[in-house]
């Protein structure tokens, strides 16, 4: 849990699963374009790429290959573990 808190600290890994929220499977080069146009975040293409490593690592994104394009999409599963942890009144052992 703690990499989820940690990749969303960083304002440009959250624009970017901004992005992937409003489209998923997109390139790096999608994503790229996006910030530069919505979020006006100016990051090499190798910094974003670095990003959504981070991203992925902690379960947010994940990513498959088609031929030689790489495509990003968006998992918030990890996002529903953190709120269930505090919203659901019983527990059930094992998930604290």
């Amino acid at each position: 849990m703690a990499d989820v808190f940690e990749a969303l600290a960083a304002h440009a890994r959250r624009a970017i699963l901004d992005v992937l929220r409003e489209r998923n499977g997109q390139t790096l080069f999608e994503i790229c374009t996006r910030l530069t146009m919505r979020h006006s975040i100016t990051l090499t293409r190798q910094a974003i790429s670095q990003h959504l490593d981070v991203l992925e690592a902690a379960g947010l994104v994940t990513t498959r290959r088609e031929g030689r394009y790489k495509f990003h999409d968006l998992d918030t599963t990890p996002l529903k573990v953190i709120v269930n942890r505090w919203l659901n009144p019983n527990p059930t052992a094992g998930e604290e």
